[in-house]
């Protein structure tokens, strides 16, 4: 059996101030995990070049960022300090979306081991976000003719807010977000469809509701799926305001997955967030959701 694809960009190093709440560990121990498993190849993520990045982004933005001549209330917006380090992870992260989408195509479901960073908009970036993955992936794929209509299903703890606000006017990209009410961002925008989740909100409630949006998204028939698949809805996570349980989110991947499976839509898969102390609770919960898609698209 050939093994399933993982793009990783874990080996361009962010230098951040001591301190710092982003948690740059847990991607090489996410790919420490799963490489354990002997189930997954991987793959160095390719760099996205800055014309398709330019295809959702503000081209000045793009080229500013790239050359670091943004100013500190941009640098601030986005939480990470101006490096050449950044530069790279960004482009990988990027390109990584872009390649598990063509997997995805191609294969079922693809997956990038970083991505889904759903803050960023057209000219902005804020929240850990730069570029935009998801969304320039939609473009990319567009660009090339692959698809005309797409679905990001985001249950991040966290609303979508770039990527809702990016596509507000498409109606061919349907964007859910499942996300904490009382949480960053503090200024929501309107995705398509969003499920704002009170404080606590534990397993049961949150597959409930998830249950309630995924025939919308089916009955929207995308010809792909993004799945935005953070996991700082876990009790343990530091930014997080919800209640799941490690079994809460296995069964929130599976019922996202199976759903695609079932009907042959493709599926690429982002990371999203993920802040738990300790942090082998979110790797393991990113661990998890890649281990279920293996055994649900490998089963069809």
């Amino acid at each position: 059996m050939i093994q399933p694809r993982l793009y990783y960009c874990d080996h361009y190093r962010i230098p951040l101030p001591p301190g710092h709440k982003f948690p740059t560990a847990k991607y090489g121990l996410l790919r420490e995990a799963l490489g354990r498993d002997g189930a997954f190849a991987f793959e160095p993520a390719p760099f996205a070049d800055a014309g398709t990045i330019g295809l959702i982004h503000s081209p000045e933005y793009v080229s500013r960022f790239l050359a670091g001549t943004l100013d500190d209330a941009a640098i601030r917006r986005i939480g990470f300090p101006w490096s050449e380090g950044l530069v790279r992870r960004t482009l990988a992260s990027v390109g990584g979306t872009i390649a598990a989408a063509r997997e995805a195509l191609h294969c079922g479901w693809g997956a990038n081991l970083a991505g889904g960073t759903h803050h960023a908009f057209r000219e902005q970036g804020a929240g850990f976000c730069v570029f935009n993955d998801i969304a320039v992936a939609i473009g990319a794929l567009r660009r090339e003719g692959l698809i005309r209509t797409a679905a990001v299903v985001d249950l991040d703890v966290h609303q979508g807010d770039g990527t809702a606000k990016i596509f507000e006017e498409d109606p061919t990209v349907l964007t859910v977000s499942m996300h904490g009410h009382n949480n960053y961002p503090f200024r929501k925008q309107t995705s398509r469809i969003d499920v704002a989740l009170p404080n606590g909100t534990n397993d049961a409630l949150f597959l409930h509701c998830l249950d309630r949006v995924l025939p919308d998204v089916l009955a929207f028939e995308p010809d792909i799926v993004f799945y935005q698949a953070g996991v700082d809805s876990l009790a343990q996570d530091r930014l997080g305001t919800l209640n799941l349980t490690h079994g809460g989110l296995k069964r929130r991947d599976a019922r996202v997955l199976k759903a695609c499976a079932a009907r042959r839509l493709p599926c690429a898969i982002t990371l999203g967030g993920g802040y738990a102390h300790p942090v082998e609770a979110s790797v393991e919960a990113h661990a998890n959701t890649f281990r279920i898609a293996a055994q649900l698209f490998h089963s069809k």
